[in-house]
């Protein structure tokens, strides 16, 4: 876009490469400064990303703006998506009448991490509810897709938002890079990876981490698992079971591979329709 952008924003979603953006932005090694970032919070996160949510609170001279659009926890579990309507957003498996595997239609990404998000971009802009966005005037957004992930990048669906990707424009780093320049940095501190805890897309390596590190998140992920397949009989779901792993078993019983060296963020969301998640 021509001309200067109103506010540059970083899309944080507090896994590797968007907390590496904001922590280079906030050294000055990406310019401009940010004058926001902004976290849409789909409310099922593991408790270590808030945690190190908060942490980047205090090292960022930029505010975080946190924007939400419901708790998808609580909606799958009552069978709706974000608006109320009589179905879940998440891309849960289940059998096809040809017995092969397919994916429940998803919506999850752009209900609970656009959409909030581009809410919250109007807020910062000082919008009212139905209010237009000035001829001229957008917002530049960075987004942490890595060089690795470049498939992911996706334009922008909106006249008035800008994606930029720092990590492909401006440094060219990869996944990896990221989270090398952040252990040199910050020695000794986790740098999570951003997440639903029950997200389908987990491969067998995250679920396994899940499973052996975090049992609590473990224990509700399966708790949801079950849950899904309780709805089969609502006659919204149409007798079809769901599950959370793509062998469609359920979670508590499936045996999961050994990690591969070439599972990365992209394998988990190499088809997830914004390129927001898992950054």
């Amino acid at each position: 876009m021509a001309g200067e952008a109103e506010l540059t924003v970083i899309s944080l979603g507090g896994g590797v490469q968007s907390s590496v953006i904001a922590l280079m932005a906030a050294e000055g090694l990406l310019k401009p400064m940010p004058d926001f970032a902004v976290f849409a919070d789909t409310g099922w996160e593991p408790k270590g990303v808030y945690q190190h949510m908060d942490w980047l609170a205090e090292q960022l001279p930029f505010p975080i703006q946190r924007v939400d659009n419901g708790n998808i926890r609580e909606d799958i579990l009552a069978g709706t998506n974000s608006t109320g309507q009589q179905f879940i957003s998440i891309p849960a498996f289940v059998r096809s009448a040809n017995g092969k595997t397919a994916i429940v239609k998803r919506q999850c990404t752009r209900e609970y991490k656009l959409t909030p998000i581009e809410y919250g971009l109007r807020d910062l802009l000082g919008l009212g509810h139905g209010e237009r966005v000035p001829e001229g005037v957008f917002v530049e957004l960075w987004i942490g897709i890595s060089r690795d992930e470049i498939i992911r990048m996706k334009p922008s669906r909106q006249n008035w938002i800008e994606h930029r990707w720092p990590l492909i424009d401006d440094v060219v780093y990869t996944r990896s890079d990221c989270k090398r320049w952040f252990d040199e940095k910050y020695p000794g501190r986790i740098l999570p990876r951003s997440a639903c805890i029950g997200c389908p897309y987990h491969t067998d390596a995250e679920w396994g981490n899940i499973k052996n590190n975090d049992p609590e998140s473990w224990a509700d992920a399966v708790f949801v698992d079950e849950v899904l397949r309780s709805m089969a009989s609502a006659e919204r779901f149409g007798g079809r079971k769901m599950y959370l792993h793509s062998s469609m078993q359920p979670l508590r019983e499936v045996k999961f591979k050994s990690a591969s060296p070439k599972e990365t963020t992209l394998s988990l969301f190499g088809n997830e329709c914004e390129g927001l998640c898992g950054v």
